[in-house]
């Protein structure tokens, strides 16, 4: 089974690039924004005349049908945004609108009238749903505005971040029920990154349900498309997927969920065991599974952590590839 791609749906953060002005107030997020999905949906008829409804456009086929997208995703997000201070003066701000910390890195590629004396990259943690000064916009010429363009990348969770459950997780599927382990570690054959090293795939059908391993507050959802396919260009970002932080600090991730399955929302609390998702086959996959990983923010990279389950008579047991686990 494929993994879910190293980029913001493992955490390992979003490029960003964007023009600040400051003295004519105007932001301009440009090239590319993956925190609010919306796209285009279609439905039409396949070689064997069934209805077919996918994200992807197909080729060379007629009675095409466009539905209307939805957003899917949450509408959250980690932005760089101009802003006025007490003194009226303008700079630049990172906001933070996720529940969890992050850790965000930018760089300044190009300015004009900027004091040269600006930084010209920097890294800053920013604490949950707030924001952080990153540098003033001082202009040279005052009566000129200051053009800034800079990218950021930005990593869930806080640095110091330590992996402490209170107790083993519970699988992520209901109780007395089994399912074989597709991929577990050692074995890592689209697992080779440090932020899937330690995940598991579960084989399972489309539909079955998805249940939280841990307590938790949801951070962020997406459940807005619906094919998969091994093109890591194209399926990469194109999995739907659940995203929960622990009370250490550590964040779960639920992937290649079922098309507009997602049942929690951002900032929501969920319980060890709620109903929170239905497995699916969307994004970077070969095959319906269920991706679940534990990742922490470790020294500015996303890095996987083992994880135990809850077995029988209380017992606490690591997975391998080919098991077929029982839910406790």
């Amino acid at each position: 089974m494929a993994a879910i791609a190293d980029r913001p749906l493992i955490g390992l953060g979003r490029f960003r690039r964007a023009t600040a002005w400051s003295v004519v107030v105007l932001f301009n997020l440009s090239l590319y924004v993956a925190d609010v999905h919306a796209q285009a949906l279609y439905k039409y008829r396949d070689a064997d005349g069934q209805w077919v409804y996918s994200d992807r456009r197909p080729d060379g086929l007629g009675r095409l049908e466009p539905l209307p997208g939805e957003p899917g995703g949450a509408s959250v997000g980690v932005a760089l945004r101009e802003a006025t201070n007490d003194a009226g003066e303008s700079v630049l701000v990172a906001v933070n609108d996720f529940a969890s910390w992050v850790q965000i890195a930018y760089r300044i590629e190009s300015s004009r009238n900027l004091d040269p004396t600006a930084p010209s990259a920097g890294n800053s943690l920013i604490p949950p749903n707030d924001q952080v000064f990153i540098m003033a916009l001082a202009p040279i010429d005052g009566a000129s505005p200051v053009e800034v363009n800079f990218s950021y990348q930005f990593l869930y969770g806080h640095p110091g971040a330590q992996h402490q459950p209170d107790a083993p997780y519970r699988l992520p599927y209901r109780l007395d029920d089994a399912y074989p382990v597709s991929q577990a570690y050692p074995d890592t054959v689209t697992h080779a990154t440090e932020a899937n090293r330690y995940a598991l795939d579960f084989e399972m059908p489309v539909g079955t349900a998805v249940f939280a391993a841990r307590d938790g507050i949801v951070i962020e959802t997406a459940e807005e498309f619906s094919g998969a396919g091994l093109d890591i260009e194209f399926d990469a970002e194109r999995a739907n997927f659940v995203r929960i932080l622990h009370d250490d600090g550590t964040l779960a991730l639920y992937g290649h969920l079922n098309w507009h399955s997602v049942r929690v929302a951002p900032g929501e609390h969920v319980s060890k065991g709620q109903y929170i998702a239905d497995s699916g086959n969307t994004g970077y996959s070969s095959g319906p599974h269920l991706h679940f990983v534990v990742q922490r923010n470790r020294a500015g990279a996303t890095e996987s952590v083992p994880v135990r389950f809850a077995g029988a008579a209380g017992s606490a047991v690591s997975l391998a590839t080919g098991d077929r686990p029982v839910a406790y």
